[in-house]
């Protein structure tokens, strides 16, 4: 490892590192535009300048130079300091003086910069160059006259997202950052060069002119738009969440967030729930809480409350599940489940249904077989970590109908049959590969392959004594933490449906089939008025995600915390509450009071699900050689990645961005 002296401090440095980010790891501060740690190096701000020896007795752009032993590195002499206000001279030279109207404000490099590192005034007389707009979608704003050229946007684009969208045309003065054809970008990470933007020129569209940062209450909380969890931050202002966006967390999102991560928080405060609803002569009337719990007890009045069940929603939190269960329990009912839309897969060992190699392991296989999973919809962020593993040399392979890759893909049919014989250049590639990998989507395992996928696993090589690489790629944000606490049937709905309760509490369930319950009482406990609601007898307005604490489990068993951000609207409560109000009102003992004694009681009967980080479901269960798999896939379960939940669907951004980036709708005038 090599030793530099920074700023008179001799430090050592790991191989391979830069200068730049050597003198942050000796604790100096270097200013920076083009440069990401993320990104590849670029170089072409000039803004990191620093002095050099042995070096030409000129300043040096620290991020593409590399560190060598024996370095004497200045940060602090009066040619650098010169250097520096001279590159945010030249940079300011075009900038047009809009922070009074940026969005920026606030939250903008150029501007903490150019107080800390500019000269005190400018001495540019002459006209500044504008730039002509460019149209990026519905999502990006752009004010492109701010541009400083530093090219992160077109690197996040090739390099992370694998979408070749946005370059750079003409050249000098004249050169310009656009979309290929200024069409929309359209992929599920655009949003994401928003925060890399260090000027105004990339900004939100739906958040323009709304709120100033220091407005904002910032909360933190999980991404429940997928079975990722994505750690955000969700800001807001009184009662309205105002905008999320991306937390660091290296080992689950790094620094990204999908764009229906990002933008369906518009939806919390459109089509809610915020009253009591009973059918009536047909139709959904106002009510009270008294006469909707009295109606359940009344549905329940025989001395065997047994005959209730409960099916949990792709959204909920463990806390709510466990209510849900606690009262069952008392009720003297185990007909709770999760896997609303008919899925009956075995959940004997958690670890058949986990991503085993974990998000950030994935990136570190070298050869990867899906199966059944669209994977840009049904988890962007996964998406990413593919592309990395691909961009190293992994051999991906994919089974089921043929989706747009953002790397390189073999896709061997939608036959299921072949993954009990695969084909020769496919096994040839495992049997070569150190770290090989399956992952199993949810088309496969809605027609039986889960044990098939086991099996072939095993013949692959895909599970050693340092390596796991059976991987489960959930899309629902409450599967595994559900899972955890059992909520699913041996049959999963067909058990709940032949059991024929008398009242379903249906907890935020909107993509089940509420035919086969005509008979019961369809109690809706949710937050929006959505498919549950129009199919439920009483809707009991509910909390969602923002509004409530709450813990969630993602895909690869990582439990996560999520704080309440704001407070629900009207009559609305969160849903622990209404729970324990209906065991009141059903005369049964749930023992707690308390949302810390609800936590507590989880705790003790699902210990994994009090310490946030990676729960352990030991070791995978032995293969079924015999077991096989058979049918086609014909589709896979997302059909529109921007509509896929009640919060989206009620999102104004998410049904523009479903119109015209999926469907190519123009955007049609009122009059029309």
């Amino acid at each position: 490892m090599p030793k530099v002296t920074v700023d008179g401090v001799e430090i050592e440095v790991p191989a391979g590192a830069t200068v730049l980010q050597a003198c942050e790891l000796a604790g100096k501060e270097i200013p920076r535009f083009c440069y990401h740690e993320r990104l590849s190096i670029a170089g072409n701000c000039r803004m990191c300048l620093v002095e050099v020896k042995p070096g030409p007795p000129k300043p040096q752009a620290s991020c593409a130079l590399p560190a060598t032993d024996g370095q004497e590195i200045r940060t602090d002499t009066p040619m650098v300091k010169a250097a520096r206000e001279g590159v945010m001279e030249f940079l300011l030279i075009n900038h047009p003086l809009d922070c009074p109207i940026c969005d920026q404000g606030g939250e903008c490099d150029l501007q903490d910069q150019a107080v800390a590192y500019g000269r005190g005034g400018s001495r540019y007389e002459e006209n500044k160059r504008a730039v002509t707009e460019k149209y990026m979608g519905p999502l990006i704003k752009t004010v492109m006259t701010r541009c400083i050229h530093c090219t992160r946007c077109v690197r996040f684009s090739e390099e992370i997202a694998g979408v070749d969208e946005i370059g750079a045309i003409g050249r000098g003065e004249d050169m310009q950052i656009t979309t290929y054809l200024e069409q929309a970008a359209k992929h599920e990470l655009s949003a994401n060069v928003i925060d890399l933007c260090p000027v105004g020129a990339l900004t939100s569209r739906p958040y323009a002119f709304e709120a100033r940062p220091w407005e904002l209450k910032k909360t933190l909380s999980i991404d429940v738009s997928d079975a990722v969890g994505a750690n955000i931050r969700l800001d807001s202002r009184g009662r309205a969440v105002m905008r999320a966006l991306p937390r660091v967390n290296d080992d689950v999102n790094e620094e990204w967030l999908s764009d229906k991560g990002r933008y369906m928080v518009d939806g919390l405060g459109k089509r809610r729930l915020d009253k009591v609803f009973m059918r009536k002569r047909g139709g959904l009337a106002g009510s009270t809480w008294d006469e909707a719990f009295k109606e359940i007890a009344k549905a329940l009045k025989s001395k065997d409350k047994s005959t209730i069940a409960a099916v949990a929603g792709d959204m909920v939190d463990c806390e709510t599940m466990f209510a849900a269960k606690a009262l069952l329990r008392a009720c003297g009912s185990g007909l709770i489940e999760g896997r609303q839309t008919g899925m009956d897969y075995d959940v004997s060992n958690l670890a058949a249904v986990n991503f085993n190699s974990a998000i950030a392991g994935i990136e570190n296989a070298d050869a990867i077989l899906i199966v059944g999973s669209h994977v840009r919809w049904e988890a962007p962020l996964v998406n990413t970590r593919l592309r990395k593993a691909a961009k190293r040399g992994a051999k991906v392979f994919v089974i089921g109908p043929e989706w747009e890759t953002t790397y390189p893909a073999t896709f061997l049919g939608s036959d299921l049959a072949l993954l009990n014989k695969l084909p020769k250049h496919v096994t040839d590639a495992f049997k070569a590969a150190q770290r090989p990998a399956i992952i199993m989507g949810g088309a496969a395992i809605a027609r039986g392959a889960l044990h098939a996928g086991l099996a072939a696993a095993d013949k692959l090589g895909c599970v050693r004594a340092d390596w796991n690489g059976f991987n489960v790629l959930h899309f629902s944000a409450a599967r595994m933490g559900g899972l955890m606490l059992g909520f699913a049937q041996r049959q999963g709905m067909k058990d709940i449906v032949a059991a024929k309760p008398k009242v379903l509490l249906a907890l935020g369930a909107d993509e089940m089939d509420f035919e086969p319950f005509a008979d019961a009482l369809k109690v809706y406990i949710g937050h929006h008025g959505d498919k549950g609601a129009h199919a439920a007898d009483i809707v009991l307005p509910a909390a969602s995600f923002a509004e409530k604490d709450g813990t969630y489990v993602n895909t690869e068993g990582r439990v996560q915390f999520a704080e309440k951000a704001v407070f629900a609207p009207g009559d609305a409560r969160e849903d622990w509450t209404i729970l324990r109000a209906l065991a009141d009102a059903l005369g049964v003992n749930v023992g707690f009071d308390s949302f810390a004694e609800l936590q507590a009681a989880m705790i003790a009967e699902v210990p994994a699900l009090g310490e946030e980080g990676l729960a352990d479901y030991g070791a995978l269960p032995k293969a079924d050689s015999k077991a096989k798999a058979d049918g086609t896939i014909t589709a896979y379960p997302i059909k529109d990645f921007y509509l896929t939940n009640a919060i989206a669907r009620a999102s104004t951004v998410m049904q523009q961005c479903s119109a015209e980036l999926l469907h190519g709708d123009e955007m049609r005038e009122a009059a029309e």
